[in-house]
């Protein structure tokens, strides 16, 4: 479910929370699904629990999560509202990179073609 690289320059609670973060805005993690107990992460990861825990936190600070003590850690229900909001912010960090790249002088075939090959779709993915 999660993939942490120690060698990474991110640290080991924020590679976490961008994992998180990914898999509730693509639809992976629903509303009130249970997430892996911190015993259970740090030994699959190999990972301090502190840092999972603190993973968590920052999660729930986000809103992104809730905690039921003696149960563990859930998706919030309004999980859908929150990957919304996601998409619109992450479509206008876009569409301003997009309008910085004109200005630049980087054509617009680039910019398609760029997007083809990230979304697999010119043969090479």
């Amino acid at each position: 479910m999660f993939v942490i690289d120690p060698r990474s320059k991110a640290p080991l609670y924020e590679q976490l929370t961008q994992q998180l973060r990914w898999q509730i805005a693509m639809g992976f993690l629903a509303g009130d699904e249970p997430l892996p107990s911190v015993r259970q992460l740090s030994a699959e990861l190999g990972i301090n629990p502190n840092t999972i825990q603190k993973a968590y936190r920052l999660m729930e600070q986000e809103g992104l999560i809730y905690t039921q003590p003696g149960r563990g850690n859930f998706v919030t229900p309004s999980v859908t509202e929150q990957r919304l909001k996601q998409r619109e912010s992450q479509l206008a960090r876009l569409e301003e990179e997009m309008r910085k790249a004109k200005e630049m002088g980087i054509p617009g075939e680039e910019i398609v073609r760029l997007t083809r090959q990230v979304y697999g779709e010119d043969g090479a993915s």
